[in-house]
């Protein structure tokens, strides 16, 4: 496997946008018709996008939190689901530059560098919290670690090459646990059915009696005692997906009105385009993009900010920032979604043009987050001062079978 590798961030964000045209064209395509994506996930492999977090020191472009964001809304511009895909990779290399051993550090960001992609094995539905593991590492009488648990939501896990599993070990302590896609015992299935983001595939995984060996196991328990960025980071890139739904949604919108022969019935002018009202409603849109853009960069830059001075503070200034973002992202691609119908007439409805996407996959995707709760943690940090508390992961006492 061999991958280009990008240098810099001005080449970051100009091989993402090559890339989102390439996404693009066939969106409303794989929407209609979803198969696993194979050739598209092939192609930001080798484009090297997948590499651009590694770090200087193992030979990776290492950009910036702003740069991954905009990157990431570039690539889900051209077609969020297949986006989603790579959203854990990024996550997880992010994991093992936290709490990786050099050795594994350069084993896996080498094999990223190659063009390999991380998927994801994190949720579960059999316990009562979204924070809490029945999935267990355990050793076996041989002393060789197995893994053993069912996953759901395992976006890009169908297509990837290593899967991160979150796992308790031994110890009761959180682990995330790498494992090969093509493993013995490792069973992903084609089995998501959503109404949106239908080319995410973000279907279940069955690991049984999976062999782990003690180097592919990162302590991600240590993240959890200490001050770090991870979890804002999360959402930033959940963010990102929702700002570039908005992008493309909007694109789609002026491109079907200025389609049009006609104005809608009762607006006195000659063409769509004239229409008073129609241009206010995309006035105010295109305002809202704007603004949802400004802050999914204020969020990334406050994240780089916390970074180079890692503090309680900047981290939760960094926390509000996202949730900011990622609140009035949500809202705005909604917006955005909803009213390209009211805006283009009846035949924006038809099926072949395949508009309803936009509003499917935010919908979809929004979901996975309350976004009542991230205007909660901007309005009580500006009332209270209360700074963001990050997830703390539970211990379940019964292993999975």
């Amino acid at each position: 496997m061999t991958a280009h590798i990008i240098a810099s961030e001005q080449e970051a964000l100009a091989v993402a946008e090559d890339l989102r045209q390439f996404l693009e064209a066939g969106a409303a395509g794989r929407d209609r018709t979803p198969k696993p994506p194979l050739a598209e996930l092939d192609w930001l492999s080798a484009s090297g996008i997948l590499g651009i977090t590694v770090p200087h020191a193992h030979g990776g472009a290492d950009v910036s939190f702003e740069t991954v964001a905009r990157v990431f809304q570039t690539l889900s511009a051209g077609d969020p689901a297949v986006a989603q895909m790579t959203q854990s990779h990024y996550l997880f290399l992010d994991a093992l530059r936290e709490d990786g051993t050099h050795g594994q550090q350069a084993f896996f960001f080498g094999e990223v560098l190659k063009g390999a992609r991380l998927g994801n094995a994190q949720a579960e539905k059999i316990t009562g919290s979204a924070l809490d593991l029945a999935t267990r590492l355990l050793p076996d009488e041989d002393g060789t670690l197995r893994l053993n648990g069912i996953k759901y939501y395992c976006t890009g896990a169908l297509l990837a090459h290593w899967i991160p599993v979150a796992a308790f070990d031994e110890q009761e302590r959180f682990v995330l646990a790498f494992v090969p896609r093509t493993a013995e015992g490792v069973t992903v299935q084609d089995d998501w059915d959503s109404m949106g983001q239908r080319v995410a595939f973000s279907g279940t995984a069955v690991f049984d009696n999976v062999a782990v060996p003690a180097e592919h196991v990162i302590p991600h328990w240590r993240l959890f005692d200490r001050i770090s960025i991870f979890h804002p980071y999360a959402q930033l890139l959940h963010t990102a997906i929702d700002v570039g739904i908005a992008q493309n949604a909007l694109a789609d919108a002026v491109a079907t009105v200025r389609a049009r022969n006609r104005p809608r019935l009762g607006a006195p002018v000659a063409k769509a385009t004239e229409d008073p009202h129609v241009i206010l409603r995309f006035g105010q849109l295109s305002t809202q993009l704007h603004a949802a853009e400004l802050l999914l960069r204020r969020a990334g830059q406050a994240l780089d900010e916390a970074t180079a001075t890692l503090n309680e503070r900047t981290v939760a200034i960094g926390a509000v920032a996202v949730a900011e973002a990622k609140a009035y992202a949500e809202d705005v691609a909604l917006a955005i979604a909803s009213d390209i119908f009211s805006l283009a007439g009846t035949s924006a409805t038809e099926r072949n043009r395949n508009l309803d996407r936009h509003w499917r996959n935010i919908r979809t995707h929004s979901v996975h987050d309350a976004n009542h709760w991230r205007y909660h943690i901007a309005g009580d940090y500006l009332l209270n001062d209360k700074l963001p508390g990050k997830p703390l992961r539970k211990f379940r006492a019964t292993s999975a079978s």
